[in-house]
């Protein structure tokens, strides 16, 4: 689980974010379109720059990794991680059977 809390729906984000686009030009610069607007939603303007930020990567507007594809790395990774601890546990347990195996007295 992620050790922040999502204060804001993903309502009042994707709003917000439309807010800073459509507003961009009422304001000398974007940061300060941002700034701005994140007063008057209650968060700190470097939150509302980083889902400005999330939404350009996400349409192509901006270089990066879109969101669906970070999340399924993310996804693989785990496992991926699962797969390679589970592969540990059975190459210990095959050594431990075959040196059981080993020391078993011989029958005829």
């Amino acid at each position: 689980m992620s050790k922040t809390t999502n204060k804001f729906s993903p309502e009042v984000r994707a709003r917000a974010v439309r807010m800073v686009l459509d507003h961009e030009g009422d304001h000398p610069s974007r940061w300060a379109a941002i700034v701005s607007i994140a007063a008057k939603i209650g968060c700190v303007p470097q939150t509302l720059h980083e889902w400005v930020k999330k939404v350009e990567v996400d349409s192509g507007k901006r270089a990066g990794v879109p969101t669906e594809m970070a999340d399924r790395l993310k996804s693989l990774e785990r496992e991926n991680r699962e797969l390679r601890q589970a592969n540990e546990i059975l190459r210990k347990a095959s050594a431990y059977f075959a040196q059981a195996e080993l020391d078993r007295p011989f029958r005829r």
